[in-house]
């Protein structure tokens, strides 16, 4: 028995990373503020969205995860294959713009969190992005998902700030079981801040790199068990740090009426004489964390997604000689976040922040209808496409974030 054990540990430990790294790098500077704000704004009421949240990512993930494992194939690559050359550059030029957007968001998650520690950006950006540039250029597969890895543990600092808040757990607990009152459900502010956490759960780019990912790594079909439970652990790994987030701003700001928050550093900030010195230093320092590892992995996955959509050589194990687009487009990106970063002012750059949540929102839809169409046509998957209960429960919940995302952007929409 302990034997049969330890092989399936092995095999998991050994598939450990795509699925684990996506999930976590959706707790991105963005991630950060939407919870934050539904915390301080709304103290405990919100945390039933988590489950939900929970659950349409794992089925999302779980299904680029078998389409990735099957098909051998990124899925970039299988949209150009099976919808044509020209739907492909059109996805690929948007997805591009919206990552653009994304990497500059990431650029002033970073900004800001070292901005509390009286690091100035002129000095914070330019030396993170020749950091996260660096990581890549010059590593290989292996040793970059080891570091990204790491810093999906890291997010650790937040569960530990969401204790040293001392929330009310009783209330934080029941709260996240069960729907609040009735009475909320008239506040307009509150329905969009329900649609804003589910939707920042699910972004274009997760797909496409979870999918490269796993084909880079050479995960074959025989691991399938393995992967999809990389997509759960992470899935649900990531859930509870957001859980926490929300407990940590609920117990802090919410109680004492800072409800304003404009970027993610203002929660840290505001938390410093009301949760201690330590609990301010654990969220900043998630708050960085989280905004570094984003920013190495967006233009990655716009860098991987393009290439595998144009048919040209990508990949971290490749040489620049051997994928030269691969590199350039990944600099290209980072030079560009950092340097809108440094160039427009504070207050443009959230409208850019806002920005980016749009497009997401535009673009997400089109993605989540493409994979259900490839992921259950036979001919590509065989016996791996959907099953009948899991179309039932993958387009119910694609439909559930498609219209929420809607929803979401109408409410965006002066006078709405």
């Amino acid at each position: 028995m302990w034997k049969r054990w330890r092989i399936r540990i092995m095999i998991f430990l050994a598939v450990l990373g795509p699925g684990f790294i996506t999930a976590n790098v959706d707790n991105d500077s963005g991630g950060i503020l939407t919870y934050s704000q539904a915390g301080a704004q709304y103290g405990y009421s919100l945390l039933w969205t988590m489950i939900p949240i929970t659950i349409a990512l794992i089925v999302v993930q779980e299904m680029c995860a078998r389409m990735g494992v099957v098909t051998g194939k990124g899925l970039s690559d299988l949209i150009r294959e099976e919808f044509g050359l020209r739907l492909t550059v059109i996805l690929m030029v948007l997805l591009v713009i919206v990552n653009f957007t994304n990497v500059v968001t990431e650029f002033i998650g970073i900004a800001g969190s070292l901005q509390l520690f009286h690091i100035y950006k002129f000095i914070s950006v330019p030396i993170c992005a020749a950091l996260v540039w660096f990581l890549v250029f010059r590593g290989d597969y292996k040793t970059t998902e080891k570091i990204f890895l790491i810093a999906s543990v890291v997010y650790i600092a937040y569960i530990l700030a969401g204790v040293l808040s001392h929330p009310g757990w009783h209330t934080a607990l029941s709260s996240t079981i069960k729907l609040p009152e009735k009475n909320v459900w008239h506040d307009k502010a509150y329905i969009y801040m329900a649609i804003g956490i589910v939707g920042t759960t699910i972004a274009p780019w997760m797909q496409f790199y979870l999918q490269s990912s796993i084909v880079e790594k050479g995960i074959s079909v025989k691991d399938y068990g393995a992967s999809r439970l990389d997509v759960i652990v992470g899935s649900l790994f990531t859930d509870i740090v957001a859980w926490f987030i929300v407990v940590a701003c609920a117990a802090t700001l919410f109680v004492h009426g800072f409800g304003a928050i404009q970027v993610a550093a203002d929660a840290a900030q505001a938390m410093k004489p009301l949760a201690g010195d330590f609990a301010f230093v654990l969220f900043a320092f998630g708050l960085f964390n989280a905004s570094l590892f984003a920013a190495s992995i967006l233009p990655l996955s716009t860098a991987y997604t393009v290439c595998e959509g144009l048919g040209v050589e990508s990949g971290v194990d490749k040489s620049y000689k051997e994928a030269p687009f691969f590199y350039w487009l990944y600099t290209i990106l980072i030079a560009g976040g950092a340097l809108t970063v440094l160039l427009l002012p504070d207050a443009q750059l959230i409208n850019v922040a806002i920005l980016s949540q749009v497009l997401n929102g535009v673009l997400l839809p089109v993605i989540i209808i493409l994979m259900l169409m490839l992921i259950n046509r036979k001919d590509l998957m065989g016996t791996y496409k959907n099953s009948l209960l899991w179309n039932i429960v993958a387009w119910t919940t694609s439909i559930l974030v498609i219209g929420m995302t809607f929803v979401m952007l109408w409410g965006l929409i002066p006078g709405h």
